[in-house]
């Protein structure tokens, strides 16, 4: 009895190994289903290549050796009813035969209760013209060409507004305002303040013919005058003297209103020689 027994056991694993079990409960029809560590006979298995007409989906998740065999885990599921051998889904990675394999059948089963039908494939034909398709997307098509158009047209007028701002003359009204703006908060440097005063003071004494004058007389005409007089008594007095929040608000257009039609470079740039004709120091 003991041999007998010590038989029984060794012949298992061959009987096993010969007759793998798979679950004799059928599935459904898109339901996956595995079937893990089976044991199968031979060279090494893979799933062969399927098309969408296929009624069974097979995949080897797993792969393991087990000694002149191989272990695996599948997973299934079937895309209509019927009883299939998962043997006609797989093949030797070596190119052998699969005869050796014993039978591998499942069975699936269909969700749909009795008498109801699949629904037929659609006929081929032209599709209908709903809704207008094509028209909205000619309509559609030609509003973004508007928009485009509209885009570009608005930026070639900035592009041109910007080129004549580029290509217009500076005026000497904006060349002296960034100089002005400066001497008002108190940036600008004592000499450079010392030295714009003296530069206009130059510029009137020529243009009002007053350079054979005396320097002070000169000076106190033009202080006096309704053109040069504002923006120099205004900058003698940002200089000698410290603005306060109540200093009155200076309007820096009307300001530099007679400056406003003069070309940029009117200005003379000799201020220091300036300064020592008109006898003064350069502060």
């Amino acid at each position: 009895m003991r041999g007998l027994a010590l038989f029984c056991a060794a012949l298992a694993p061959i009987f096993a190994q010969a007759e793998p079990q798979l679950s004799d409960r059928p599935s459904s029809v898109g339901i996956p289903v595995w079937v893990r560590e089976i044991v199968l006979p031979g060279s090494r298995l893979e799933v062969k290549p399927s098309d969408l007409k296929t009624p069974l989906t097979v995949r080897i998740s797993d792969v393991y050796s087990h000694g002149d065999a191989f272990r695996y885990n599948i997973e299934y599921y079937g895309l209509e009813a019927g009883s299939f051998d998962l043997r006609d889904f797989l093949r030797r990675a070596d190119g052998s035969g699969t005869d050796d394999l014993p039978h591998l059948t499942v069975v699936i089963e269909s969700v749909q209760g009795p008498g109801q039908v699949e629904p037929g494939s659609p006929r081929e034909g032209r599709i209908p013209r709903v809704g207008g398709y094509h028209v909205w997307l000619w309509i559609g098509g030609v509003l973004w060409l508007a928009g485009l158009w509209a885009i570009l047209r608005v930026t070639r007028r900035e592009d041109s507004g910007e080129n004549e701002a580029t290509l217009r003359p500076m005026t000497l009204a904006e060349r002296l305002r960034p100089l002005v703006e400066r001497a008002m908060k108190g940036e600008l440097a004592r000499v450079e303040q010392a030295e714009l005063e003296l530069a206009l003071i130059a510029f009137w004494r020529k243009k009002l013919e007053l350079e054979d004058d005396d320097a002070a007389r000169a000076i106190t005409q033009l202080k006096a005058h309704a053109e040069a007089g504002p923006l120099l008594v205004q900058l003698e007095q940002w200089l000698h003297q410290r603005r306060t929040a109540s200093s009155p608000a200076i309007d820096l257009t009307d300001l530099l209103a007679p400056y406003r039609d003069l070309p940029a470079d009117a200005l003379p740039d000799g201020t220091r020689s300036e300064a020592r004709k008109a006898g003064q120091p350069a502060h």
